[in-house]
Protein backbone atom coordinates (compact mmCIF):
# COMPACT_ATOMS: atom_id res chain seq x y z
CA UNK A 1 0.00 0.00 0.00
CA UNK A 2 1.37 3.41 -0.96
CA UNK A 3 2.50 5.57 1.97
CA UNK A 4 2.11 2.65 4.39
CA UNK A 5 5.15 1.51 6.38
CA UNK A 6 5.98 -1.00 9.07
CA UNK A 7 7.81 1.68 11.06
CA UNK A 8 7.38 5.45 10.95
CA UNK A 9 10.11 7.44 12.71
CA UNK A 10 9.57 11.04 13.83
CA UNK A 11 12.92 12.81 13.99
CA UNK A 12 15.91 12.64 11.65
CA UNK A 13 18.67 12.98 14.21
CA UNK A 14 21.36 10.37 14.91
CA UNK A 15 18.99 8.15 16.91
CA UNK A 16 16.22 8.46 14.35
CA UNK A 17 18.71 7.37 11.68
CA UNK A 18 19.84 4.49 13.91
CA UNK A 19 16.21 3.35 14.22
CA UNK A 20 15.86 3.46 10.44
CA UNK A 21 18.99 1.37 10.00
CA UNK A 22 17.82 -1.18 12.60
CA UNK A 23 14.42 -1.48 10.90
CA UNK A 24 15.99 -1.85 7.48
CA UNK A 25 18.36 -4.57 8.70
CA UNK A 26 15.39 -6.65 9.86
CA UNK A 27 13.44 -6.24 6.64
CA UNK A 28 10.93 -3.71 7.98
CA UNK A 29 9.85 -0.89 5.71
CA UNK A 30 10.42 2.54 7.22
CA UNK A 31 10.08 6.27 6.76
CA UNK A 32 11.90 8.99 8.71
CA UNK A 33 10.12 12.34 9.01
CA UNK A 34 12.24 15.36 9.97
CA UNK A 35 10.76 18.85 10.28
CA UNK A 36 14.09 20.50 9.48
CA UNK A 37 17.32 19.51 7.82
CA UNK A 38 19.13 16.22 8.40
CA UNK A 39 20.27 15.95 12.06
CA UNK A 40 18.56 19.28 12.58
CA UNK A 41 19.59 19.78 16.21
CA UNK A 42 23.27 19.19 15.45
CA UNK A 43 23.02 21.66 12.56
CA UNK A 44 21.88 24.35 14.99
CA UNK A 45 24.74 23.72 17.43
CA UNK A 46 27.38 26.49 17.59
CA UNK A 47 29.64 26.43 14.54
CA UNK A 48 32.80 25.81 16.57
CA UNK A 49 31.36 23.21 18.92
CA UNK A 50 33.50 20.24 19.94
CA UNK A 51 31.71 17.11 21.17
CA UNK A 52 32.39 15.78 24.64
CA UNK A 53 32.27 12.23 23.27
CA UNK A 54 34.96 10.62 21.17
CA UNK A 55 34.04 9.77 17.58
CA UNK A 56 33.62 6.02 18.11
CA UNK A 57 30.90 6.70 20.70
CA UNK A 58 28.90 8.66 18.13
CA UNK A 59 28.95 5.88 15.55
CA UNK A 60 25.79 4.22 14.28
CA UNK A 61 25.18 1.44 11.75
CA UNK A 62 28.52 -0.22 12.59
CA UNK A 63 30.15 2.45 10.44
CA UNK A 64 33.42 4.05 11.64
CA UNK A 65 33.43 7.78 12.36
CA UNK A 66 36.94 8.74 11.29
CA UNK A 67 38.58 11.94 12.52
CA UNK A 68 42.11 13.08 13.26
CA UNK A 69 40.94 15.01 16.34
CA UNK A 70 40.60 13.60 19.87
CA UNK A 71 37.01 14.88 19.90
CA UNK A 72 35.03 15.51 16.71
CA UNK A 73 33.61 18.90 15.79
CA UNK A 74 30.12 19.83 14.61
CA UNK A 75 31.10 20.00 10.93
CA UNK A 76 32.56 16.49 11.04
CA UNK A 77 29.44 15.11 12.72
CA UNK A 78 27.19 16.69 10.09
CA UNK A 79 29.26 15.10 7.34
CA UNK A 80 29.34 11.71 9.09
CA UNK A 81 25.57 11.48 9.56
CA UNK A 82 24.94 12.76 6.02
CA UNK A 83 27.08 9.92 4.70
CA UNK A 84 25.28 7.45 6.97
CA UNK A 85 21.94 8.52 5.51
CA UNK A 86 23.41 8.17 2.03
CA UNK A 87 25.17 4.86 2.65
CA UNK A 88 22.08 3.08 3.94
CA UNK A 89 19.76 4.83 1.48
CA UNK A 90 17.35 5.58 4.29
CA UNK A 91 13.84 6.73 3.42
CA UNK A 92 14.36 10.16 4.98
CA UNK A 93 11.91 12.99 4.30
CA UNK A 94 13.33 16.38 5.31
CA UNK A 95 11.46 19.62 6.02
CA UNK A 96 8.30 17.62 6.62
CA UNK A 97 6.74 18.22 10.03
CA UNK A 98 4.26 15.90 11.73
CA UNK A 99 1.13 17.84 12.67
CA UNK A 100 -1.19 15.10 13.98
CA UNK A 101 -1.73 11.37 14.37
CA UNK A 102 -4.52 9.03 15.38
CA UNK A 103 -5.08 5.29 15.52
CA UNK A 104 -7.72 3.21 13.78
CA UNK A 105 -7.85 -0.57 14.20
CA UNK A 106 -4.26 -0.65 15.46
CA UNK A 107 -2.88 1.41 12.57
CA UNK A 108 -1.30 4.84 13.06
CA UNK A 109 -2.49 7.57 10.69
CA UNK A 110 0.10 10.34 10.60
CA UNK A 111 -0.50 13.69 8.91
CA UNK A 112 2.42 15.96 7.99
CA UNK A 113 2.79 19.33 6.33
CA UNK A 114 3.20 17.50 3.01
CA UNK A 115 1.40 14.17 3.11
CA UNK A 116 -0.45 11.52 5.09
CA UNK A 117 1.03 8.14 6.05
CA UNK A 118 -0.01 4.99 7.84
CA UNK A 119 2.21 2.70 9.90
CA UNK A 120 1.97 -0.26 12.21
CA UNK A 121 4.52 1.24 14.60
CA UNK A 122 5.73 4.76 15.38
CA UNK A 123 9.04 5.79 16.97
CA UNK A 124 9.45 9.29 18.40
CA UNK A 125 13.08 10.45 18.35
CA UNK A 126 12.57 14.21 18.51
CA UNK A 127 15.30 15.23 20.97
CA UNK A 128 14.99 18.28 23.20
CA UNK A 129 16.73 21.20 21.46
CA UNK A 130 13.68 22.95 19.99
CA UNK A 131 12.26 24.75 23.04
CA UNK A 132 14.50 26.88 25.30
CA UNK A 133 14.04 27.11 29.04
CA UNK A 134 12.96 30.72 29.47
CA UNK A 135 14.11 33.06 32.22
CA UNK A 136 10.53 34.32 32.65
CA UNK A 137 11.59 37.89 33.37
CA UNK A 138 10.41 41.23 31.93
CA UNK A 139 12.25 42.12 28.72
CA UNK A 140 13.12 38.57 27.73
CA UNK A 141 11.37 39.11 24.40
CA UNK A 142 13.59 42.06 23.44
CA UNK A 143 15.51 41.59 20.16
CA UNK A 144 18.96 41.59 21.80
CA UNK A 145 18.11 38.52 23.91
CA UNK A 146 19.14 35.19 22.34
CA UNK A 147 18.38 31.66 23.57
CA UNK A 148 20.66 30.10 20.96
CA UNK A 149 24.28 30.89 20.22
CA UNK A 150 26.00 30.30 16.91
CA UNK A 151 29.08 32.33 15.91
CA UNK A 152 31.24 34.46 18.25
CA UNK A 153 32.24 36.97 15.54
CA UNK A 154 28.76 38.53 15.75
CA UNK A 155 29.57 39.78 19.28
CA UNK A 156 32.89 41.46 18.50
CA UNK A 157 33.48 44.52 20.74
CA UNK A 158 30.06 44.12 22.38
CA UNK A 159 29.04 43.97 26.02
CA UNK A 160 27.64 40.46 26.42
CA UNK A 161 25.89 38.88 29.39
CA UNK A 162 25.92 35.07 29.29
CA UNK A 163 23.43 33.30 31.56
CA UNK A 164 24.20 29.77 32.70
CA UNK A 165 27.01 27.57 33.99
CA UNK A 166 26.87 24.63 31.56
CA UNK A 167 28.97 23.74 28.52
CA UNK A 168 26.97 25.91 26.11
CA UNK A 169 27.25 28.97 28.35
CA UNK A 170 30.94 28.54 29.14
CA UNK A 171 31.84 27.90 25.49
CA UNK A 172 29.94 31.04 24.46
CA UNK A 173 31.59 33.12 27.18
CA UNK A 174 35.10 32.04 26.17
CA UNK A 175 34.56 32.31 22.42
CA UNK A 176 32.94 35.75 22.51
CA UNK A 177 35.62 36.98 24.92
CA UNK A 178 38.29 35.92 22.43
CA UNK A 179 36.52 37.92 19.71
CA UNK A 180 36.78 41.07 21.78
CA UNK A 181 33.51 41.01 23.72
CA UNK A 182 33.25 42.31 27.28
CA UNK A 183 31.71 39.24 28.92
CA UNK A 184 29.79 38.90 32.18
CA UNK A 185 28.63 35.49 33.37
CA UNK A 186 25.47 35.27 35.47
CA UNK A 187 25.22 31.96 37.33
CA UNK A 188 22.46 30.93 39.71
CA UNK A 189 24.63 28.45 41.61
CA UNK A 190 27.87 28.79 43.53
CA UNK A 191 30.22 27.41 40.87
CA UNK A 192 30.76 26.43 37.25
CA UNK A 193 28.79 23.27 36.45
CA UNK A 194 30.71 20.04 37.13
CA UNK A 195 29.53 18.87 33.69
CA UNK A 196 31.68 21.43 31.90
CA UNK A 197 34.19 19.69 29.60
CA UNK A 198 37.36 18.89 31.47
CA UNK A 199 39.62 20.62 28.95
CA UNK A 200 37.49 23.78 29.09
CA UNK A 201 37.21 24.15 32.87
CA UNK A 202 40.80 25.38 33.49
CA UNK A 203 40.37 27.95 30.72
CA UNK A 204 37.23 29.55 32.16
CA UNK A 205 38.55 29.39 35.72
CA UNK A 206 41.75 31.18 34.69
CA UNK A 207 39.86 33.85 32.72
CA UNK A 208 37.68 34.52 35.75
CA UNK A 209 40.65 34.55 38.13
CA UNK A 210 42.57 37.10 36.04
CA UNK A 211 39.49 39.31 35.64
CA UNK A 212 39.14 38.89 31.89
CA UNK A 213 35.59 37.56 32.32
CA UNK A 214 33.34 38.89 35.07
CA UNK A 215 31.20 36.39 36.95
CA UNK A 216 28.22 36.80 39.27
CA UNK A 217 27.62 33.63 41.27
CA UNK A 218 24.41 33.09 43.24
CA UNK A 219 22.79 35.62 40.95
CA UNK A 220 19.96 35.81 38.45
CA UNK A 221 18.53 38.28 35.99
CA UNK A 222 15.62 40.27 37.36
CA UNK A 223 14.76 42.45 34.36
CA UNK A 224 16.13 43.14 30.88
CA UNK A 225 16.04 46.66 29.46
CA UNK A 226 17.34 47.93 26.09
CA UNK A 227 20.51 49.50 27.49
CA UNK A 228 21.19 47.52 30.65
CA UNK A 229 20.16 44.46 32.61
CA UNK A 230 19.05 44.30 36.25
CA UNK A 231 20.71 41.46 38.15
CA UNK A 232 19.87 40.27 41.64
CA UNK A 233 23.22 39.31 43.20
CA UNK A 234 24.31 38.24 46.66
CA UNK A 235 25.71 41.77 47.11
CA UNK A 236 22.41 43.33 46.10
CA UNK A 237 20.71 44.49 42.92
CA UNK A 238 23.06 45.67 40.15
CA UNK A 239 22.52 47.31 36.78
CA UNK A 240 24.93 46.02 34.13
CA UNK A 241 25.18 47.62 30.67
CA UNK A 242 24.65 45.01 27.96
CA UNK A 243 24.37 45.03 24.19
CA UNK A 244 23.36 41.36 24.04
CA UNK A 245 22.06 38.69 26.41
CA UNK A 246 22.83 35.02 25.74
CA UNK A 247 20.31 33.16 27.91
CA UNK A 248 21.74 29.67 27.48
CA UNK A 249 19.83 28.08 30.33
CA UNK A 250 18.95 24.80 28.66
CA UNK A 251 16.22 23.30 26.53
CA UNK A 252 13.35 20.86 26.90
CA UNK A 253 11.39 18.37 24.80
CA UNK A 254 8.17 19.42 23.12
CA UNK A 255 5.85 18.02 25.77
CA UNK A 256 2.75 19.39 24.05
CA UNK A 257 3.57 17.39 20.93
CA UNK A 258 4.19 14.21 22.94
CA UNK A 259 0.85 14.64 24.72
CA UNK A 260 -0.88 15.14 21.38
CA UNK A 261 0.44 11.71 20.43
CA UNK A 262 -1.23 10.32 23.55
CA UNK A 263 1.91 9.84 25.63
CA UNK A 264 1.39 10.32 29.35
CA UNK A 265 3.76 12.81 31.00
CA UNK A 266 3.78 13.67 34.72
CA UNK A 267 3.20 17.33 35.57
CA UNK A 268 6.01 17.28 38.12
CA UNK A 269 9.70 17.44 37.27
CA UNK A 270 11.55 15.70 35.73
CA UNK A 271 8.46 15.03 33.54
CA UNK A 272 9.84 11.81 32.09
CA UNK A 273 7.40 10.50 29.46
CA UNK A 274 5.80 7.16 30.35
CA UNK A 275 7.67 4.29 28.69
CA UNK A 276 9.02 0.82 29.34
CA UNK A 277 12.79 1.12 29.80
CA UNK A 278 13.34 -2.36 28.40
CA UNK A 279 11.32 -2.02 25.20
CA UNK A 280 11.00 1.82 24.98
CA UNK A 281 7.25 1.40 24.30
CA UNK A 282 5.04 4.15 25.72
CA UNK A 283 1.61 3.84 27.29
CA UNK A 284 0.27 3.87 23.70
CA UNK A 285 0.73 0.35 22.27
CA UNK A 286 3.03 0.39 19.24
CA UNK A 287 4.31 3.92 19.98
CA UNK A 288 7.95 4.11 21.11
CA UNK A 289 10.42 6.69 22.38
CA UNK A 290 14.11 6.79 21.44
CA UNK A 291 17.03 9.02 22.35
CA UNK A 292 17.28 12.05 24.58
CA UNK A 293 13.53 12.74 24.52
CA UNK A 294 13.16 9.83 26.95
CA UNK A 295 14.71 11.86 29.77
CA UNK A 296 12.12 14.62 29.96
CA UNK A 297 13.67 17.56 31.76
CA UNK A 298 16.68 15.40 32.65
CA UNK A 299 18.38 16.42 29.42
CA UNK A 300 21.75 15.15 30.69
CA UNK A 301 20.41 11.62 31.16
CA UNK A 302 20.65 10.44 27.55
CA UNK A 303 23.18 11.21 24.83
CA UNK A 304 23.91 9.79 21.39
CA UNK A 305 26.49 7.44 22.89
CA UNK A 306 24.22 5.76 25.44
CA UNK A 307 20.87 5.94 23.61
CA UNK A 308 22.03 4.25 20.39
CA UNK A 309 20.87 0.98 21.97
CA UNK A 310 17.26 2.20 21.89
CA UNK A 311 17.07 1.42 18.18
CA UNK A 312 17.79 -2.28 18.66
CA UNK A 313 15.61 -2.47 21.79
CA UNK A 314 12.65 -1.10 19.85
CA UNK A 315 13.09 -3.18 16.71
CA UNK A 316 13.57 -6.33 18.82
CA UNK A 317 10.26 -5.65 20.56
CA UNK A 318 8.51 -4.97 17.25
CA UNK A 319 9.78 -8.25 15.80
CA UNK A 320 8.53 -10.11 18.87
CA UNK A 321 5.10 -8.52 18.46
CA UNK A 322 5.05 -9.49 14.78
CA UNK A 323 6.07 -13.05 15.62
CA UNK A 324 3.29 -13.29 18.21
CA UNK A 325 0.73 -12.10 15.65
CA UNK A 326 1.81 -14.75 13.13
CA UNK A 327 1.85 -17.54 15.74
Amino acid sequence: MENHFDVLIIGGGPIGLACGIAAQEKGLSHIILEKGTLVNSLYHYPVNMTFFSSSERLEIGDTPFVTTLPKPKRAEALEYYRRIDQKFELNTHLFEEVVSQHQEDGIFHVKTTKNTYTAKYVIVATGFYDIPMHLCVPGEDLPHVFHYYNDPHFFTNQRVIVVGASNSSIDAALETYRKGAKVSLVIRGTEISPRVKYWVRPDIENRIAEGSIDVYFESQIKEILPQYTVIDTKEGVKQIPADFILALTGYRPNFDFLRQLGIEIPQEAPMIPTHNVNTMETNVPGLYLAGVVCGGLNTHLWFIENSRIHARQIITDILQKEKAVRA
